[in-house]
């Protein structure tokens, strides 16, 4: 038999705060802003395949919010995997923004901080299971939270329609069944994640990232411990799909790096001033670990030496 918990029975002014105890209850430790001044009544029907808690909400407008003090607090680690009945759901975590419709999935980790506002009359089903029953790396995991799926790949749409099946079934399988199914439906997702990781993003949203990472290598070339996996993380997408990115370009992620740390050298040793700095500073400066590696990759890039490049632009200062 499912949990059901209602407010249809309370008056307005006693909603809210049933409901904030009900939504933290059910899934983790959450703030709740209702939206309403007269707060609509809502449900949660809530019932279990093994691991996993399947409920079902239905509710007026309002914000739920994860904070940084509630994790301190509780240390859950959970996902909560969301299918979309009715409303728009605007959701948020990892530094990625997200607009979720109905028919499309989303997904949600309690170690980090997300929000999810949905600002009119909702419905939705929620698959609620420990973080560690699902085997992707944390890096492939941060890359899809506040991402709507559903409709853009093979997996996604198999997805979709298995949690609506599953959500159908669920009071008439046995516990047996359950479990088996739970885990199949990890896979499932599994599998949405890493094709996810695997093809292209679309085209505005892949250009938007790519320029995003190279500002950030801008800003960061003098760290002669930049690498791949770095950026890959400070923008949580995975070193795989962070090569694919620059790929598009027909150009490797150090290749780049590299191009525009001598970039910076050059115009730096080509400009004359009062007290030139020694080749070695100039490398320094800009990332270049070993003098002798940059004098080496210099000189296949411009033809020339550092040193000569120095020595050219105080003789010409006029060019």
């Amino acid at each position: 038999m499912p949990l059901i918990l209602s407010t249809s029975d309370l008056s307005s002014s006693d909603r809210a705060d049933f409901w904030h105890d009900a939504v933290s209850r059910t899934f983790v430790p959450l703030d709740v802003t209702l939206h309403e001044e007269a707060p609509s009544a809502a449900t949660i029907s809530s019932s279990r395949l093994g691991f996993m808690q399947i409920s079902t909400v239905a509710a007026g407008p309002q914000t739920v919010t994860r904070k940084p003090r509630m994790i301190a607090r509780d240390g859950k680690e959970y996902l909560t995997l969301t299918l979309l009945h009715r409303g728009i759901a605007e959701r948020s975590q990892d530094g990625r923004d997200t607009v979720v419709q109905p028919g499309q999935f989303s997904l949600s980790d309690s170690r980090r901080p997300f929000s999810k506002t949905l600002r009119q009359a909702f419905s939705f089903t929620s698959f609620h299971f420990p973080r560690s029953v699902l085997g992707v790396t944390d890096v492939d995991l941060r890359a899809v939270t506040a991402t709507a799926f559903g409709r853009d790949g093979a997996s996604s749409a198999f997805l979709a329609g298995h949690l609506k099946r599953l959500t159908r079934a669920a009071e008439s399988l046995t516990p047996a069944q359950g479990r088996r199914l739970a885990m199949i439906t990890c896979d499932l997702l599994a599998c949405v994640i890493q094709e996810r990781e695997q093809r292209p993003q679309a085209p505005v949203a892949g250009h938007a990232l790519l320029a995003r990472i190279k500002d950030h290598v801008q800003w960061h070339l003098a760290d002669p411990d930049l690498d791949p996996a770095g950026i890959a993380a400070a923008h949580h997408v995975s070193v795989r799909y962070l090569h694919k990115l620059f790929e598009s370009e027909g150009i490797t992620v150090c290749r780049w790096i590299q191009q525009q740390r001598l970039e910076r050298c050059h115009g730096e040793l080509a400009r004359v001033t009062p007290h030139a700095p020694s080749v070695s500073a100039v490398a320094h400066r800009w990332g270049f670990a070993s003098p002798s590696h940059f004098s080496r990759v210099f000189r296949l890039t411009y033809g020339t030496t550092p040193r000569e490049c120095q020595a050219t632009a105080r003789l010409n200062p006029g060019n």
